[in-house]
Order: C-alpha cells, then sequence, then structure tokens
C-alpha cells in the first residue's frame, strides 16, 4: 500500500466529521484557568479555558488551531469534558499517549470514540498534536485547583 493511501486512510470520513463539529469551540470570559499548549513539530496549538468546582470542570471552552486529527481528538474529548475530575482527564490523557506510542487500548469511560485515532500510531509526528487537548485540559484544572487553594 502507497503512503498516500495510508495517509487517505487515516483521514476517514469519521476523523474528519469530528473535525468540523468541536464542542465547546471558543474562549471563554473570564476563565478560572487558561492554557496554551503547542505542539513543536508541527505547530499546533490549543488554548483551554475552564471553571471548576468541587474538582469538576462546570465551564469548558476550546479555542483548537491543529490538524484533522488533532480536531478530532479534541471533538470526542469535548463531548465528554464537562462534569470531569483531574483525575479522570489524566486517566485519558495518559491512557492515550499509552494507545498512540504502545498499542494499548483506547481511553475507557468516561470518554469515548478514541479508538478512531488508533490509525495514527503509525504516524509519531502527528501524537502531539492528538494529545494537545487532554493535556492542555490536565494542566489547566491544576492551575484552577491551585487557585482555589490560594483563594
Amino acid at each position: 500500500m502507497s503512503g498516500d493511501t495510508d495517509l487517505i486512510k487515516l483521514y476517514s470520513q469519521r476523523i474528519l466529521a469530528l473535525a468540523a463539529d468541536i464542542p465547546h469551540a471558543g474562549r471563554l470570559d473570564a476563565p478560572q484557568a487558561s492554557v496554551r499548549k503547542r505542539a513543536p513539530l508541527c505547530g499546533s496549538t490549543v488554548t483551554v479555558d475552564l471553571d471548576m468546582a468541587d474538582g469538576r470542570i462546570t465551564r469548558f471552552g476550546q479555542d483548537v488551531k491543529a490538524c484533522a486529527l488533532g480536531q478530532a481528538a479534541a471533538s470526542l474529548m469535548g463531548a465528554d469534558i464537562l462534569g470531569r475530575t483531574r483525575a479522570e482527564v489524566e486517566e485519558a490523557r495518559d491512557a492515550l499517549r499509552a494507545m498512540l506510542k504502545d498499542g494499548a487500548s483506547p481511553p475507557g469511560a468516561p470518554f469515548h470514540g478514541y479508538e478512531v485515532l488508533e490509525p495514527a500510531r503509525e504516524y509519531r509526528n502527528r501524537h502531539a498534536s492528538i494529545l494537545l487537548s487532554l493535556e492542555a485540559t490536565a494542566e489547566a484544572m491544576a492551575e484552577a485547583e491551585q487557585a482555589s487553594a490560594c483563594a
């Protein structure tokens, strides 16, 4: 199979549909925390704004400037992000990283749908973009928790 055919398979209809419909797209006014992460290899960026109460995300916004794979990952995360704890987000991030790098299973409940990104395992140059949304969210949650502890 040629490299072009593999790349076409990678950008499946499902991935393109997810990339076209990212939940919670846009920035929040006056969020408790805001984090911008960049994938140096490809230049993809994700900015996450969020508010938390009782250790859970109550308000969420994301500005995603990434390839279709990074957009699809942000879409999957956004669909399930409200009400999540930092431990849940970090567990999903770690599971997604293991799926991409080690061939492990995709993240499980409360997150779903990440198996669509399994073909990206072979494209290491895309891994950072795929991980950006969960990494930025985990970092923003840590910031929000730290800010509320100091308040």
